[in-house]
């Protein structure tokens, strides 16, 4: 008898698929490259820019597809239209791309502030900080509403790509207490590893210096040395995926990403990925030009679940909205059941058994269930 659980993975083929972070220093051309990364490998209309809050570098590249996110709502309001239209509006969309990931983390910390007014009447605040009780908890919230939402995106078939900026930051080494530094986010360490743990790959973008060390005919009147000038002798844009030397916060799920710094160019960038991931089916019994076939042969059957998951997406909006009707159902079937049919008092009474509660009062009926029973005494 075949076992209930448990299937053996079979690797996507696709770049697309995998979720990518690309951090850099701000004007080193993340946006530019990623733009042309969706292009080459899905076409013009595979994918849709959100600029976050105060960020605006898509304002200086021509023809990038893009949408300005100033708010949460915003976001709220175009990632929904995205999952609810998947297969209508947007049915050659492929992945959104969060540009940038400290600013749209800057929107979630004000919708944190509103969650938590809204909950919490009584103990109204302004300061993220002390939202839900403070410490952790306001930053757990802000990570929560943002990685529900990516991953509400991937269950339809739309994957994501993120975008951030980076610094050079001083760390201690848990086992030898010694401190070192490594270029890496700009971000609240808790935001970033929340996000680390959760891509495929995440590249470094920086401007790789050679610098030599050149005399300057004067001598130190302290110490009596010549001095010495760095001057830069020639510079060239990278990204680094592993960095053996753990100068560089870099990363891949993939084990075989190259080590190798390369060039800050799309088609470098394409193959340093596609060469990780066909390694890593090549790996299996399986032909690689085989398995390209076959995926795309069962796109249509993957469609098929993601509508279900749509579907679901639609129910559980209208039931998010209909939960602040609550008391006006019950009070409508309150004002009205005596003096309804018996055959109306009869449906009502099996749908609520339906749904396992004996009270239409009980705060755990299903909304849903609530509202069609209400319906019948409108």
């Amino acid at each position: 008898m075949a076992k209930k659980f448990g299937r053996k993975n079979e690797i996507k083929l696709d770049p697309l698929a995998f979720n990518l972070c690309l951090m850099g220093e701000s004007g080193v051309g993340k946006t530019t490259i990623i733009k042309k990364y969706c292009e080459k490998l899905a076409g013009p209309d595979s994918y849709l820019f959100l600029e976050c809050g105060k960020e605006d570098g898509a304002d200086a590249i021509n023809g990038i597809v893009w949408e300005p996110v100033w708010d949460w709502e915003k976001f709220d309001e175009v990632t929904t239209d995205i999952i609810e239209n998947r297969y209508t509006d947007y049915k050659d969309l492929r992945v959104v791309i969060i540009d940038t990931y400290d600013e749209l983390m800057s929107l979630a910390e004000q919708e944190v502030i509103r969650m938590h007014n809204r909950d919490n009447q009584d103990k109204r605040t302004k300061n993220f900080r002390s939202a839900y009780g403070g410490f952790n908890a306001p930053y757990d919230k802000a990570i929560e509403i943002v990685l529900d939402r990516l991953w509400e995106l991937k269950r339809v078939g739309v994957s994501f790509i993120v975008i951030g900026h980076t610094k050079r930051a001083t760390y201690t080494d848990p086992v030898s207490n010694q401190t070192y530094s490594m270029l890496s986010t700009n971000l609240d360490k808790r935001y970033f590893e929340a996000l680390k743990t959760k891509v495929h790959f995440l590249g470094v973008c920086y401007v790789d210096r050679e610098i030599a060390q050149l005399k300057t005919g004067r001598k130190n009147i302290v110490n009596g040395k010549e001095e010495v000038l760095g001057k830069v002798q020639s510079e060239s844009r990278v990204i680094c995926f592993r960095d053996e030397g753990f100068s560089v916060d870099a990363k891949s799920r993939f084990a075989d990403i190259t080590s190798e710094r390369i060039p800050m160019n799309v088609d470098a960038m394409i193959k340093a990925i596609t060469d990780a991931i066909k390694k890593e089916h090549d790996k299996g019994p399986t032909s690689y030009e085989d398995d390209l076939k076959k995926q795309a042969a069962e796109a249509k059957a993957v469609e098929k679940v993601h509508q279900a998951r749509i579907d679901k997406f639609k129910a559980d909006r209208q039931d998010e909205a209909d939960e602040g009707n609550r008391e006006t159902y019950i009070a409508t079937i309150a004002a009205k059941f005596s003096g309804a049919s018996d055959d109306v008092k009869a449906q009502a009474k099996s749908m609520l058994n339906e749904s396992g509660y004996a009270k239409f009062s009980d705060p755990n009926v299903p909304i849903a269930a609530l509202k069609k029973i209400a319906s019948l005494f409108a």
